[in-house]
Parts: C-alpha cells; structure tokens; sequence
C-alpha cells in the first residue's frame, strides 16, 4: 500500500493559482461588499475629524459664596466646578471676617501666627492701593463700620466722642506684615476687615484657576465684581451692565445707566444707593465710611464702576473713589492711567455721569 507520507510517496502538485481581479467577479457582487465598507470608513473619519475640531462648550457653574452668589461661564470640555470651589474656600479660610477659624479671624483675635500666602498678598496689594489713594482705602477701618452699623456689630450710633476714640485705632500704616507674614500692630484693638477688596480677589483667583487651564474665554462674577476673557459663547465681547443707582433694596426695578462690551479686563462696582438708612430724624446714613475722619461719606458720586487689571484692584479703588468724591478721584485718574471708570453722581435731584472707558 501506497503511505502517502512515507519518504518514497510523491509530493502532491499544487493546482495552478491565478489571483481574481476585480473583473473576475461579477461588478454587483463587488459593489455589494466594498461600496458598504468604504462609505462607513469614509463617514467615521469625518466625525471623528469633525469632533475632533469642533470648539469646546461653554460650562456654567453658580452658587453661594461670602454672603452672595457666583456666576461663572467659560469654555471648556471639563467641568471644573470641584476645583472652583477649592478656590473659594481658600479665600474664604484666609479672608473671611465671618469664619472664625480664617486667618484673618484668628489675626484679628490676636493670635500669633504666620498668614498664609493668599492674605499676605492681599494685605500688600491693600497696603499699595492705601499709598495711591492716601488712606482713602484702609483695611483698618472695621472699627468705625462696626460703630456705624454696618460690620457685624450693631448698636445705637456714635457720637462725636466715640467717633474721635476710635480713629485711634484707625490708619494702614499702623499695621505691618513682617516678610516671614507676622502682622505687627501698634495698638492690640485694631483689627483688619478685608471685605471691601476680598470679592475681587476671589474672582481674580477663579480667572487664574481658569487660565491655569488653558481656558482663555470666559467671565467670572461674584457678587457684581467682574473678569472676562476672551469672547461670550455667541463670539461677540462680554457685555456687563451697569446699574442705575437706586433706593431699591429687592432690586426689582433695576434700570441699567449703560452697558459695557468688555475683553480681557477686571471691573467692580461700589455705590451707597442701597446699603444705607435713615435714622429717627431723616439723616441718610451711607455704608462707606471716610477712615480720616470717621463719618460716613456725603459726596455726591452714588456709584463707582471701576475697569483696572486685576478686580482687587478695581475693587478697592472703586472703594476709595467712593470716599474720595469726584474732584479728587479725576486728579487720582491723572496719576493711574491704567484705570478706568464710570462714575454717576448726583446732581440736584438728577443723574451725572462722568466716565473715561471708551467703547
């Protein structure tokens, strides 16, 4: 018998092969099965072409925050809510006059301690913005709000005697920051109050999380203090409107006196045409409070809306433009033209506007 594998068989020849063409095979039978398959090639590359340059959404993201709300907008393909909220309770742990366990709180409380780098470089940039406006703005002014009723205590007004008291406690250049961060005060009883200058901060801090990655359109607000960035969702500038002063306090019939298209810039607002009262005898009493002598201010300019590169900034210079009153606040202009602002004063019963933003 013949053993196909045994070493005396004959290998078999293998038939002659031709590859097919596709002319071999019938031209329906080819479109069957290849047409299909490059056409689904075809679309997937484009959608995955397409999706890869399509531009990122725009996130929103809002809540509470140091007494007040946040809105946020900017664009991205990460919602980055948990590290903006990271940002804001480190400024509210080192700022906060209302968290007892912030530095600022525990400072004020007398405790020996070194401050953190967020409030020494608010206490710095405080310091810089006192020098400019010549103690218009002052971190050492709580004292005075307190007695004024409008900090965290309350009680009947004071008087001339009182007021005269506790300008002693009053003035920046009665506290300094070591450079190690030790705050060093000539009398225990002056406490600081950053609240005029620590909402901008904060927003300053979200604008500089968002840039961090690689984020370039967006707009941060807490509170009417303001950064954008870049363009809105429709590609346009930011548009922000600024409110006609009013005796309003629910803010239903807010008219805006104009509205701003802005880019790559910081704006906050300061005004005393809602926080204010009038006692027994008709006196309306402001919430800004003059720190060189202790009254409340009663300069005709009922809002400041300040643009400046940082929003502390704008924030404390719009504070102080607030105490400072027009004639002075144009002649602080000449010396910082890197501000600017809109000013609405009042006139006899009506509505002055004095700006330098152009648009």
């Amino acid at each position: 018998m013949n053993d196909p594998f045994s070493e005396d068989s004959t290998p078999l020849e293998p038939k002659d092969f031709t590859p097919l063409t596709p002319a071999d095979n019938p031209p329906s039978q080819w479109r069957r099965w290849h047409l299909p398959v490059l056409i689904f090639l075809a679309v997937a590359t484009f959608l995955i072409l397409t999706r890869r340059n399509a531009p990122a959404p725009f996130q929103q993201d809002e809540g509470a925050v140091f007494g007040t709300f946040y809105h946020i907008t900017y664009q991205s393909p990460d919602d980055l809510h948990n590290d903006i909220t990271a940002a804001l309770a480190r400024v509210d742990s080192s700022l906060s006059m209302f968290n007892p366990q912030s530095t600022l709180s525990r400072l004020n409380s007398g405790e020996d301690l070194v401050a953190d780098s967020l409030f020494c470089t608010v206490f710095r940039l405080s310091e810089r913005v006192s020098d400019a406006t010549g103690g218009a703005f002052d971190i050492t002014v709580a004292p005075l709000v307190n007695a004024w009723g409008f900090g965290f205590k309350h009680g009947s007004l004071p008087d001339s005697a009182a007021v005269d008291s506790l300008r002693q406690l009053i003035g920046y250049q009665r506290v300094t920051l070591t450079p190690e961060g030790r705050l060093q005060r000539e009398d225990p009883r002056t406490i600081l109050d950053c609240s005029a200058v620590a909402k901008g901060f904060a927003v300053d801090q979200v604008a500089a999380l968002l840039r961090k990655n690689d984020i370039t359109n967006y707009m941060v607000e807490i509170g009417g203090e303001i950064v954008v960035s870049g363009t809105n969702p429709k590609g346009q500038p930011w548009h922000v409107g600024v409110n006609r002063p009013d005796d309003d306090p629910t803010s239903q019939n807010t008219q805006l006196d104009t509205v701003l298209a802005l880019t790559n810039c910081a704006m906050a607002t300061s005004g005393n045409y809602r926080n204010f009262y009038t006692t027994d005898d008709g006196r309306r009493v402001a919430h800004t409070i003059d720190p060189a002598t202790g009254y409340p201010v009663q300069h005709n300019i009922l809002s400041a809306t300040v643009l400046a590169p940082t929003c502390a900034e704008a924030d404390a210079f719009a504070t102080a433009f607030m105490v400072l009153g027009l004639d002075s606040a144009r002649q602080l202009l000449q010396r910082h033209p890197e501000l600017q602002v809109h000013f609405i004063c009042d006139s006899i019963g009506h509505y002055r506007v004095f700006s330098t933003i152009k648009q």
